[in-house]
C-alpha cells in the first residue's frame, strides 16, 4: 500500500487550556470538503471536549466519527483504547479523508507518535503533522516553561540534578515532537508577550519549527492539514525526556470530578474557583454548571486563575440538572474535600 493511499492524521497537542478543542472546533466547520472523524482524549473520567465537539458536527464529520476517550493517556493505553479506534473509524464508510488526534494536556506526543509503528495500522494511516499550541500569555509568563539562564548555571554547577519542574518537561516534550506550533491567545498576550513566548519557544525547540499566531482557533486549514510530515518515520529527531524508558507515569498530576446542584450566581463561582487556583495552585478546571433558573448550560473553562464561562446548549429534556467541574492539578495539590469545601464556601 502506497503513502497516498493512507489515511493522514494530525495529532493536535499542547497545555492545558492551550485552545486545542477551540482549533478543531474551527476545522471541523471548515474542512474544505474532507471527511473528518475526531479522537478525543480527556484527562479526569468526566468528558467535556468530546462532548463540545459533537455539538459541532456537520455532514462531513458526524457525530459517530467523533469518539472520546476518557480512561486514561491515550499514548498509556495504546493496544487497550487508541488501535481499536483507529480501526474503528478506518472501517466507516464513507472512510474519512483525515483524522484528527487531540491529546490530554498533559500527554507525551512521542509515545504517541510510536503507537503508529504498530503492524495494525502502519500501511494504513500516517503521521501528517503534530501540531503544538501554546498558550501565548502562560508561556510569556513564565508559568510552563523554566528560567533557561538559571537552569543551564545550575546545570553548569551540578550536571547530576535534574532541576526541571514536571510541567516544564510536558511543555519541552510537546515542543520537540511538534512540526509546527500554533501560538494562541496572541490578543490576552499582546506585542511584548508574544514575543517573549516566541523567545522561550526559540530556545526550547530542539530544531527551527514554524511558528503561527491565532486568536479564538482561527486559521486556514491549508496551513495545518496537508503537511506530508510522515513524522512516525522522523522519531529520532523529535526527542524526549522520556527517550529510553520503557513506559511513562502520569503520577505527577491528578485531576477529581466535582459533582455540586444548582448555582446561584456564576460570578460566585468565578471568583471561587480563582481564589482555588491561588491557594492550592490548580492547573485545570473545566465542565458545566446549571444556574437557577437559566435554561442554557454554562460551560467552565479555566487555566489557573483565568476563568471564561459561557452558555453552550440548552438543557435537554430528561437530562439531570447538575454542576460537574474536573480540576487537575499535581498530585500533592489534589484533595477532594479541600477542593469541594472552596467551591461551595
Amino acid at each position: 500500500m502506497s503513502d497516498l493511499t493512507k489515511v493522514p492524521v494530525t495529532i493536535v497537542t499542547g497545555f492545558l487550556g492551550a485552545g486545542k478543542t477551540t482549533l478543531i472546533s474551527h476545522l471541523i466547520r471548515n474542512a474544505g470538503g474532507r471527511r473528518l472523524a475526531v479522537v478525543v482524549n480527556e484527562f479526569g473520567t468526566l468528558g467535556v471536549d468530546g462532548d463540545i465537539l459533537k455539538s459541532c458536527a456537520i455532514p462531513d464529520c458526524p457525530a459517530d466519527n467523533i469518539v472520546e476517550l476518557a480512561n486514561g493517556c491515550i499514548c498509556c493505553t495504546v493496544a487497550d483504547d487508541f488501535i481499536p479506534t483507529v480501526e474503528h473509524l478506518l472501517a466507516l464508510d464513507p472512510r474519512p479523508d483525515h483524522i484528527l488526534i487531540e491529546t490530554s494536556g498533559l500527554a507525551l506526543p512521542k509515545p504517541l507518535l510510536k503507537a503508529f509503528d504498530w503492524p495494525a495500522i502502519r500501511s494504513r494511516i500516517t503521521v501528517d503533522g503534530v501540531l503544538a499550541l501554546a498558550d501565548a500569555e502562560a508561556v510569556a509568563a513564565g508559568r510552563f516553561a523554566p528560567d533557561l539562564v538559571a537552569i543551564e548555571a545550575q546545570r553548569a554547577a551540578d550536571p547530576g540534578i535534574d532541576h526541571e519542574t514536571p510541567l516544564a518537561e510536558v511543555f519541552e516534550d510537546q515542543l520537540a515532537c511538534a512540526d509546527m506550533v500554533l501560538l494562541t491567545k496572541v490578543d490576552l498576550a499582546g506585542p511584548d508577550g508574544v514575543a517573549a513566548a516566541r523567545t522561550v519557544i526559540a530556545a526550547e525547540a530542539p530544531r527551527p519549527v514554524p511558528v503561527i499566531e491565532l486568536t479564538d482557533g482561527v486559521i486556514d486549514p491549508r496551513l495545518i492539514l496537508g503537511l506530508g510530515a510522515a513524522a512516525e518515520d522522523d522519531i529520532a529527531s523529535r526527542p524526549s525526556h522520556h527517550d529510553g524508558e520503557d513506559e511513562h507515569e502520569h503520577e505527577d498530576f491528578d485531576s477529581v470530578v466535582i459533582a455540586l446542584g444548582e448555582i446561584t450566581d456564576p460570578a460566585v463561582l468565578t471568583s471561587r474557583i480563582e481564589a482555588l487556583a491561588r491557594d492550592r495552585q490548580i492547573l485545570r478546571v473545566k465542565g458545566y454548571a446549571a444556574v437557577t433558573g437559566k435554561p442554557m448550560r454554562l460551560l467552565v473553562q479555566a487555566v489557573g486563575a483565568r476563568v471564561r464561562c459561557h452558555y453552550d446548549r440548552l438543557w435537554q429534556p430528561g437530562e439531570p440538572r447538575g454542576t460537574s467541574l474536573v480540576v487537575i492539578a499535581e498530585h500533592d495539590h489534589i484533595d477532594p474535600d479541600t477542593i469541594r469545601a472552596a467551591l461551595l464556601d
